[in-house]
């Protein structure tokens, strides 16, 4: 039998990486349309802030203020959402960072526990909730570099590879299970946040993502989709299938390509990147 998941008016919905960007977006669009939500960060001043945002217009809102990198952390915000709502039908991992090949190694290691641990421990706390109270959506946060690499950035495409082979696993050992959950990887494409803001690079000249570049209500809407509807994978932006595509079909034509974008944007993006970046915030204050 098809899995059926819930309306978003009827769902307990948690969101790790709920203060920033693409998780901001979802939370508020989310709760236009109903859910009740847990809302998961690191920034206990962020969450206050924007659950007062949210309950302003009626949201109920739940706040846990968590390190993902931390398993203990994110236990934390699974029997929150089971103590205030009894389940949690969809999970969405979102946290993550970035940052470049010149950063410590300490720096690196600290990327891998948030992209790549923040993401496992949130998807097997929401399977053990799911598994006991009927089922749900699980959703993680890839990229189109869980499909390429790209220079100068060298731990970042290899966390999201992992969290590409971790959630494929997840899914096929669910299924064998039969167990009644969905689990989804949605990948975006370059998405209009305060992404470079926020990543360090050890570089002295603000980097600009390459075109084109989304506005982040197009991977929350795909994130709610696949709240509702079971899917394997889910591209944001056209240029992301494209380029899962092409590193398939001609992935050196591809590695020279993604070389000259470097290079033209390194040489004529800054003074663009940061005005484009600082509008950003005012649209989607951290």
């Amino acid at each position: 039998m098809a899995l059926r998941l819930k309306h978003l008016s009827e769902q307990v919905m948690v969101i790790a990486g709920a203060t920033g960007g693409i998780g901001l977006t979802t939370a508020r669009m989310a709760a236009s349309r109903g859910a009740r939500l847990v809302l998961a960060a690191d920034s206990a001043a962020a969450l206050d802030q924007m659950a007062a945002e949210l309950r302003r217009h009626g949201t109920v809102v739940l706040t846990v203020t968590a390190d993902v990198a931390k398993q203990a952390d994110v236990a934390r915000i699974g029997m929150a959402a089971i103590e205030r709502f009894g389940r949690v039908d969809t999970w969405i991992n979102h946290a993550g960072t970035s940052m470049s090949a010149r950063v410590s190694p300490e720096d690196k290691q600290r990327l891998f526990q948030t992209n790549f641990w923040g993401v496992v421990h949130g998807s097997l706390e929401a399977v053990r909730h799911m598994k006991m109270r009927g089922g749900g959506a699980l959703i993680n946060l890839g990229s189109d570099l869980s499909e390429r690499a790209v220079q100068m950035q060298g731990m970042y495409p290899a966390s999201k590879h992992a969290v590409r082979g971790f959630t494929d696993s997840l899914r096929m050992e669910l299924e064998k299970e039969k167990a009644p959950i969905s689990v989804t990887l949605v990948k975006p494409a370059a998405i209009d946040t305060l992404y470079t803001v926020h990543t360090k690079y050890g570089m002295e000249r603000e980097p600009a993502l390459p075109p084109p570049v989304y506005a982040p209500e197009l991977v929350a809407e795909a994130i709610l989709y696949a709240a509702r509807h079971p899917r394997r994978e889910v591209f944001a932006g056209g240029a992301v299938k494209l380029m899962s595509l092409g590193g398939f079909h001609l992935p050196r034509l591809l590695d020279r390509r993604m070389r000259a974008d470097v290079r033209a944007e390194a040489s004529a993006g800054d003074e663009r990147a940061g005005a484009a970046r600082r509008a950003a915030c005012a649209r989607f204050p951290a």
